[in-house]
């Protein structure tokens, strides 16, 4: 796919594919894809060789981006590149504070048999389950365990997932928050390779 594309500019076999983190968001990393000469690269940027393509990592973002990978994922039927970067940013606010709550609340059970029938079944494909830790004036506060804890994709699974999943079938919740300690996770699904 990428290679395609980048035949298709001018003087294509010359360019790479640089990569360069540029912010981050819910979490998680932002990045900056481009083509551009790989003759261009520096000292200190990592440059990569895969079937053919030059991938050249900018050398502000090569910490950040040790063992990640560039894959391609499908976004609402539309194929695009996906980064799976097993590290995370540091965190810009401090972990959310968890009130304590009884679950047995009409609107509790039914978060709590949209995660066990929606929701989980998707995730444990990844060794990753979800659960419901308080409910309180319109939040709904999870935790992710097992492979989701710790996953740099934690924040994709949690907005676009289980978010979407919880608000569809109970309207009444306003705002899921993750309230995982994913800096203690032991085995998330998209980890750095082993060397």
């Amino acid at each position: 796919m990428v290679l395609g594309i980048r035949d298709g500019e001018e003087n294509g076999g010359s360019l790479a594919l640089w990569l360069e983190i540029n912010g981050s968001s819910h979490g998680s990393y932002t990045y900056d894809m481009w083509f551009q000469q790989a003759s261009d690269s520096g000292p200190s940027d990592a440059i990569l060789q895969d079937d053919g393509l030059t991938v050249i990592v900018a050398a502000s973002s090569v910490a950040n981006m040790k063992g990640a990978t560039l894959d391609v994922g499908d976004n609402g039927g539309q194929q695009g590149l996906v980064m799976l970067n097993p590290n995370a940013p540091p965190s810009a606010r401090p972990a959310a504070a968890t009130p304590t709550a009884d679950l047995s609340d009409p609107l509790s059970q039914r978060i709590l048999e949209v995660l066990e029938q929606q929701v989980n079944p998707q995730i444990a494909m990844h060794g990753g389950w979800a659960e419901l830790v308080a409910f309180d004036a319109g939040t709904a506060y999870v935790r992710m365990e097992g492979g989701c804890q710790g996953c740099g994709l934690a924040a994709v699974t949690l907005s676009q997932g289980i978010t979407v999943a919880i608000q569809d079938a109970v309207p009444e919740v306003t705002d899921v928050v993750d309230v995982t300690d994913h800096q203690s996770g032991e085995n998330p699904y998209y980890e750095a390779a082993k060397k």
